[in-house]
């Protein structure tokens, strides 16, 4: 029988820190498999079940729903009939500070593409 998945709560002991530190709890629950990439999705607006399944490649629907369920438990997604899943407020705010991420993985890969790019081609 499967265990339902809980979401991390601030203030309750997490995957890795049993201390309920806030940060802990977001990097447990960011952390867990395809999280970051729902966000991600989820950034240009909503998104049908099924489209974010087919832009997520085809990650299975019960770990598909099991993301989704802890991140309407965190507030970070949201769910409107007839929209499909969207980013909440707490969504929006975690995508922007997300960003300084962004742009620092953005410089980080400049070298390896450029080393790429000269590299001679067999």
């Amino acid at each position: 029988m499967a265990t339902k998945s809980v979401a991390p709560r601030p203030g309750s002991p997490v995957r890795g820190s049993r201390s309920g530190r806030p940060i802990m709890a977001a990097l447990d629950l960011l952390g867990r498999r395809w999280a970051l990439r729902v966000l991600w999705e989820l950034r240009d607006g909503p998104q049908s079940f099924r489209a974010l399944r087919a832009r997520c490649d085809e990650v299975s629907p019960t770990v598909l729903n099991q993301r989704l369920a802890e991140l309407r438990a965190s507030r970070i997604v949201a769910h409107e009939r007839g929209l499909g899943y969207a980013l909440g407020p707490e969504g929006e705010s975690l995508l922007a500070a997300l960003a300084p991420l962004h742009d620092w993985a953005a410089r980080w890969a400049r070298p390896a593409a450029a080393r790429a790019r000269r590299a001679p081609r067999r």
